[in-house]
């Protein structure tokens, strides 16, 4: 028997966030960060109010160390997998406040949107600025958003796209309130 197998296991509610709704599971696994390194675009989800309401919900319960898991996470424990080994793997992890550049190429309206983000411990935007096309530059906060999943900082592309704090801050900086969120 390994040690790692001897660990004492916890039940932890896991959430991957898809945008326009999510998917929840009971992980046994033997910490959160054992959740977040198996997992590609999950969070474990720790307030108390959210694991009485999961409580009443028909959760698959999983161990972490099972051959196979139930759709879904199978293919985001394939994901992670797969990010396992590339450069960059968990680099913004463990570092508090990091800086990113992000290009987002919206299907609906057509035109690309660069944003950088401000993002916290736990992946979360804390801060943001929207570079539109035209050259303006838009920023807002978590009071303006309706949603904020947390982006995975252990995805080796997030970390491809970290920028420095003096570039995310001269851009802040010149950016207007983005009122559109009211």
């Amino acid at each position: 028997m390994t040690d790692a197998a001897a660990t004492t296991k916890y039940r932890f509610l896991v959430l991957h966030d898809y945008g326009m709704g999510g998917v929840w599971w009971w992980v046994h696994a033997r910490s959160e960060r054992e959740v977040l390194e198996t997992f590609a675009e999950v969070e474990v989800v720790t307030r108390p109010d959210a694991a009485e309401q999961a409580e009443a919900w028909s959760l698959n319960e999983v161990d972490i160390d099972a051959p196979t898991m139930p759709g879904g996470l199978e293919e985001l424990r394939s994901q992670r997998d797969g990010q396992r080994g590339r450069p960059g793997f968990g680099a913004l992890v463990d570092r508090g406040v990091v800086y990113v550049r992000r290009r987002w190429d919206d299907a609906d309206d057509g035109d690309p949107t660069t944003y950088l983000m401000e993002l916290g411990p736990d992946g979360r935007r804390l801060r943001q600025v929207e570079l539109v096309e035209d050259g303006a530059a838009l920023r807002s906060g978590p009071d303006d958003w309706p949603f904020n999943p947390p982006l995975d900082l252990f995805d080796p592309q997030l970390a491809d796209a970290e920028i420095n704090r003096d570039e995310f801050e001269a851009q802040w900086r010149r950016a207007r309130h983005d009122e559109s969120y009211w």
